[in-house]
């Protein structure tokens, strides 16, 4: 049986919450009794999410996390129909095509950085202010084994994924001395959409370094942020939780 974390009167902001890890930490939060405030700039997924919840304690937000202005109308969306912001899971990134780094398409190396990392800052910059009032806040980073590690053929990831660790010290410092912990996790390869998207053969290469011999499990992700993300969590801020299935052991 999984273990259960309290979020009874907690309200949740998941960026790329309608499908994969964000999903997956969705609906463990649900459980859990938490209001969602669920943003994503695909309306397909947004309108898929009455399949995984009953939509009383959810709010569906068209959000472009790429985009401040977008992220601001949806940061005041989500005040007007809950009045506060207790959890923020920065998930929503893409991930880019797979080439070296000297053949990299310019455009997309600056699209994933911009998405995967500066989207993450727009974000945690807009919510962060609304924590600090209430005096109590859990931010949980979505970033990956690529930026501990970096992955060959995917530069642009693993240099977002990289920056979006270094921002997860930075702001745990920052807020170190208030109720407010921020941390992130570092998956290996999961059974997601976006990895799916990648080439076969970098998708083996990623599978070939984990010693587990698998793919992680999203309801796997789900558990660990969930708990990243409970009042539980009290202490520990500015953290790297691996994910890697022992790719990593640091």
């Amino acid at each position: 049986m999984a273990n259960a974390y309290d979020f009874s009167g907690r309200v949740a902001v998941v960026t790329g919450g309608g499908q994969g890890i964000g999903l997956a930490a969705a609906q463990r939060m649900y459980d859990g009794g938490a209001s969602l405030a669920i943003w994503d700039r695909d309306d397909a997924v947004l309108a898929r999410l009455p399949e995984h919840f009953d939509m009383g304690r959810v709010l569906p937000v068209a959000c472009d996390i790429g985009d401040l202005a977008s992220v601001e109308a949806a940061t005041a969306a989500t005040m007007a129909r809950f009045g506060r912001i207790d959890v923020l899971i920065n998930n929503a990134a893409i991930v880019g095509p797979n080439a070296t780094t000297w053949e990299y398409p310019p455009e997309a190396f600056e699209a994933v950085i911009h998405v995967g990392l500066v989207g993450t800052f727009y974000v945690s910059r807009t919510v962060v202010p609304h924590m600090i009032a209430a005096g109590y806040g859990r931010i949980v980073n979505v970033a990956s084994v690529a930026g501990k590690e970096g992955n060959p053929n995917a530069p642009a990831y693993s240099s977002a994924k990289a920056g979006v660790i270094a921002l997860t010290k930075s702001l745990g410092k920052e807020l170190a001395g208030q109720d407010i912990a921020v941390n992130c996790v570092t998956p290996a390869v999961a059974k997601t959409t976006l990895a799916l998207q990648q080439s076969e053969s970098h998708i083996a290469y990623m599978l070939s370094k984990i010693p587990r011999g698998r793919m992680l499990e999203l309801h796997e992700a789900g558990a660990m942020i969930a708990w990243l993300a409970s009042e539980e969590n009290s202490f520990t801020t500015g953290g790297v939780f691996d994910l890697s299935g022992g790719r990593a052991t640091y």
